[in-house]
């Protein structure tokens, strides 16, 4: 299948010019610690198989849960980015912008960039302390990006988490601002709030956050995809289209995390390659439920994709064939974990199964 080649390929450029400097022994035997966590896959035609007889992906994950509590860990996780966030933009003069800001960003959410952060940090050994104020940082630049998508000359959309979007709620002229203003704090936020970080690692981190959203990262995705409305998209189109608009903010979260964890070259390349897997999942998923589920359902307005005409790989696919495309993206995302000692991985297999199983 053609993505695979567009994943391998895929590579930041800056990080090759500035390599993670401390590297740190790598794991000898990691595959056999996961066994307790990870059902064996021995091949992909029964993961397919699964995949049918499914809404999405059946679980990937063995049935003693009791391992490690996924809930728990998301939502205490989630609670302190939430009390960081309204910290980092308390309401201020002038009023209505710092309203506006708040308003999307701590509109709730399930906060998957964020922990994504977090949990790769930890991951390589750091502490969530030296990535909570990047995670802050990816989940501005997040809230930015649904913002500006929602706008008139975007894609024009009244709901956004099951209530009116920035725009209907504060006018457009103050949401842009809104997002420019989010935009910004999260650079000053990464380089004022974070501590115990060496200065080359923090700059890395800004390096690699600035890139996934530039214009050869989100900027990209979202260009390409204004221009391919109502045209005929190949699959690789399509997919050049979502590695560069959702998948590259899902992967900066995931290097930065491993970047202020002091993760090594290795690690952080593994880190890359999982990234950039359960980024794009992240994108399919988002296509099937678009289809597949109500605007009620998903807290925003459905069907939009169908109404616009827009490619989407469903489309390009059939429902079937997005489905089983899904399924061998979590194969791969899990493939890449596999370096890694077991207990530590089980949050981000968790979050690639959790992104895969979605209903919103």
């Amino acid at each position: 299948m053609a993505l695979f080649a567009t994943i391998q390929s895929y590579e930041h450029p800056a990080l090759h010019r500035n390599p993670i400097i401390c590297p740190k022994s790598p794991s000898k035997n990691p595959v056999g610690s996961l066994r307790s966590i990870i059902i064996p896959m021995k091949n992909k035609s029964l993961l397919r198989a699964q995949v049918a007889d499914s809404s999405l992906v059946q679980p990937l994950l063995a049935e003693d849960e009791a391992l490690f509590e996924f809930d728990e860990y998301m939502a205490t996780k989630a609670k302190k980015v939430d009390k960081a966030l309204n910290e980092a933009v308390p309401l201020q003069y002038p009023k209505k912008i710092h309203r506006a800001m708040r308003y999307t960003l701590l509109a709730g959410g399930k906060r998957v960039r964020p922990v994504l952060c977090i949990a790769s940090c930890e991951l390589v050994g750091g502490d969530e302390s030296l990535a909570i104020p990047t995670a802050c940082a990816v989940e501005m630049v997040h809230t930015m990006s649904l913002i500006h998508d929602d706008l008139p000359c975007m894609d024009n959309d009244d709901l956004r988490r099951g209530k009116p979007t920035n725009h209907k709620a504060f006018g457009e002229e103050t949401a842009l601002l809104a997002g420019d203003a989010l935009l910004s704090l999260a650079f000053e936020h990464i380089a004022a709030k974070t501590t115990n970080v060496s200065p080359e690692r923090v700059i890395q981190t800004i390096v690699e956050l600035g890139s996934a959203v530039g214009s050869l990262g989100l900027v990209a995705g979202q260009m390409v995809d204004i221009h391919s409305e109502g045209k005929e998209v190949t699959l690789r189109e399509l997919e050049y289209i979502h590695v560069h608009k959702t998948a590259k903010l899902l992967e900066a979260s995931v290097v930065c995390g491993a970047i202020m964890g002091g993760g090594n070259e290795i690690e952080v390349e593994k880190m890359r390659k999982y990234a950039r897997c359960i980024g794009l999942l992240f994108q399919v998923v988002d296509d099937i439920l678009d289809v597949t589920k109500s605007s009620e359902e998903l807290g925003k307005t459905a069907g939009k994709d169908l109404v616009s005409d827009k490619a989407t790989f469903p489309k390009l696919m059939g429902i079937e064939g997005a489905k089983n495309f899904a399924a061998e993206l979590v194969a791969q995302a899990i493939q890449e974990l596999a370096y890694f000692d077991g207990a530590k991985a089980a949050p981000l297999y968790y979050l690639a199964n959790y992104i895969a199983k979605r209903q919103t």
